[in-house]
């Protein structure tokens, strides 16, 4: 004896199989639109292979490695060394006072050099080249800092330089000591002729303009 099936079984029956039959169509249409772009990527490769032609891949080659040549070396102690030669050449105990010119200027001029050119010095008929200026600076690096300006600027073949000391107004009790060891520091260089107080204009008593020998010249 058969069992009779309900009506809302059938009904349920019903709604599966709608349900399968929309998830059917929808991957058969996920699949159709997936076939149409291989189609498309396929029709576009083929095209581009025959508009280019046949290709040939490129060697390779080995990637050129560059010599590097490497950065001079610096003798950084041989500088050091000259440098400290340099400041030693000259000294804090040399007493200059007998070598001054006993006028306004204390000025220095060294035997074989007349007074006249200590008096153009004053007037200025030597034009400035380059100065330097000794303020803030300690007893040692200023005495090291002039010593090597005095040098470079010989051998440059300058004639006349200033070197601005200071008038000592803000030294310990006002004392000019830069003053007093610039014109000492100076006379031990070989390379001063002479020197003298600047003009008012130039820095007056604070500076003073110094005469250099002239630069050697070298047979061509």
């Amino acid at each position: 004896m058969t069992t009779p099936i309900k009506r809302g079984h059938l009904a349920d029956l019903a709604e599966i199989r709608a349900t399968m039959l929309e998830q059917r169509r929808k991957a058969e249409s996920v699949g159709a639109a997936e076939r149409q772009r291989v189609g498309a990527e396929r029709r576009e490769q083929s095209l581009f292979a025959a508009s280019v032609g046949a290709v040939v891949p490129l060697k390779k080659s080995a990637t050129p490695v560059l010599a590097r040549t490497p950065p001079p070396a610096l003798a950084r102690q041989r500088q050091r060394d000259e440098r400290a030669a340099l400041a030693e050449s000259i000294s804090d105990a040399f007493d200059v006072e007998s070598l001054l010119e006993t006028d306004d200027a204390l000025s220095f001029r060294r035997r074989g050099i007349g007074i006249d050119v200590v008096r153009k010095l004053r007037r200025g008929v030597w034009v400035l080249q380059d100065e330097i200026d000794l303020h803030g600076l300690r007893s040692d690096a200023a005495r090291e800092r002039l010593a090597e300006f005095v040098r470079d600027s010989a051998q440059a073949g300058l004639r006349c330089i200033r070197v601005v000391h200071g008038k000592g107004l803000g030294s310990p009790g006002r004392e000019p000591v830069l003053k007093a060891k610039a014109k000492a520091w100076l006379v031990q260089r070989s390379e001063v002729l002479a020197f003298t107080h600047a003009r008012p204009a130039d820095g007056g008593h604070g500076a003073l303009i110094v005469l250099l020998k002239p630069a050697p010249r070298h047979a061509a």
